[in-house]
């Protein structure tokens, strides 16, 4: 029921809509001025369709629990949506974004949260000194992050019938760079594995797996026995192994359903892999009581699955070593992605080889190289049209 009180020349007029989650009695208002030169009657009438079209608009928008401040909500957003649903490193993420954002409209009503309020927030993320560990601001990927953190809690208070829409819908988000993939070329490839046979079996192993597999490091980490079929040389991806500061090391399930997936490997990794379960099984007599029987494929020296840092840490020692180019754990899936490709491998079979769920994405990140690949293609046609040409024989 509406009620209307007259202030001045305008009038007040104001909804209730029951009560908040806070118990609270939710109260909307709008203030309507007439024009001038109504005259008294066509002021009623204008203001009793105001008065219906104001209680309309209550009722469809469902905006009466949006009194509730975004901070508070975003702890019910997270126990009601985030826990049960996402992952556990998304959630940790989450609450590394939670400082910052309720510093700069956790006390704000989440109904009058403005696409403003969000881009004076994003805009000033990017800005010197934010960044306490480099004195700049912080990087687009980063903001963008704290963009989705907000998104994420304002839909789901749209979902709940909370607020008509989300203010971040009209935020611009800063401009990523498109970064290159940075991989070695196969001649540095070839050399990498020559140098890797004189390093322990554990990484000659997890190394091989990583460029002929194209695996994420996760995956590799979550390997266990029981997933490599020695007869058929096939190995299966199952599982992830993870990483949170709170948490410790962990075992969680595929990024996506497609992860789960099943690769033929050469003989010369099964090889390696035969090495490597004899000398692990070595290693757990010695171990003794201390070993932690769990069928981890790449562990640490009492069994226990390996920290994702550890193949980092190698990686980088090793190029220091052999004054090679630094690249990162990830690049071997860019390479073996970059290797199919220039080998003429089409696009559904590289996008299930990496487990992605979609080819869209493959597409995407490898844009470049499959640009290559054409252009590649395209000379060799021509090179072989233009020697038919030239021998004058008949097509």
């Amino acid at each position: 029921m509406a009620n209307v009180t007259k202030r001045g020349k305008s009038y007040l007029i104001r909804v209730s809509d029951g009560v908040g989650v806070d118990g609270h009695q939710i109260i909307h208002s709008r203030t309507w001025k007439p024009e001038p030169g109504m005259t008294e009657r066509q002021v009623e009438k204008e203001l009793n369709r105001q008065v219906v079209l104001f209680e309309e608009a209550c009722r469809q928008n469902r905006v009466g629990d949006g009194s509730i401040k975004f901070e508070k909500f975003a702890g019910q957003w997270y126990k009601e949506y985030v826990v049960p649903n996402l992952r556990e490193r998304t959630r940790a993420r989450y609450e590394q974004l939670q400082k910052r954002t309720f510093q700069a409209i956790g006390h704000l009503r989440l109904d009058r949260i403005t696409p403003r309020h969000v881009q004076s927030f994003i805009n000033n993320l990017s800005e010197p000194g934010v960044n306490e560990r480099t004195g700049g601001g912080l990087s687009p990927k980063t903001v963008r992050h704290y963009l989705s953190y907000i998104s994420g809690v304002m839909d789901y208070a749209v979902k709940m019938g909370m607020i008509p829409d989300n203010p971040c819908r009209n935020v611009t988000a800063p401009k990523m760079d498109k970064m290159e993939i940075d991989c070695y070329s196969l001649e540095e490839a070839a050399h990498f594995l020559k140098l890797l046979e004189q390093e322990p079996l554990k990484y000659q192993a997890f190394f091989q797996l990583a460029i002929f597999g194209g695996f994420r490091r996760g995956e590799l980490l979550g390997l266990e026995w029981k997933d490599i079929d020695f007869d058929t040389c096939l190995v299966s991806i199952r599982r992830t192994s993870q990483y949170t500061k709170a948490k410790g090391v962990y075992t969680d399930t595929t990024k996506t359903e497609s992860s789960k997936r099943c690769l033929k490997m050469p003989d010369v990794v099964m090889q390696t892999l035969r090495k490597y379960r004899l000398e692990q099984n070595k290693e757990r007599l010695q171990v003794g009581d201390q070993w932690h029987n769990m069928d981890r494929v790449f562990t640490r020296w009492n069994g226990l699955p390996m920290h994702p840092n550890t193949t980092y840490l190698f990686l980088e020692r090793f190029c220091t070593r052999h004054d090679m180019r630094r690249v990162n754990v990830h690049s071997f899936r860019h390479l073996n992605a970059s290797l199919l490709i220039g080998e003429g491998t089409d696009i559904r079979t590289v996008s299930a080889a990496l487990g992605h769920s979609q080819t869209s994405t493959t597409l995407n990140i490898y844009a470049h190289t499959l640009a290559e690949a054409q252009a590649s293609a395209a000379e060799s046609i021509a090179d072989k049209i233009t020697a038919k040409i030239a021998s004058g024989n008949d097509f």
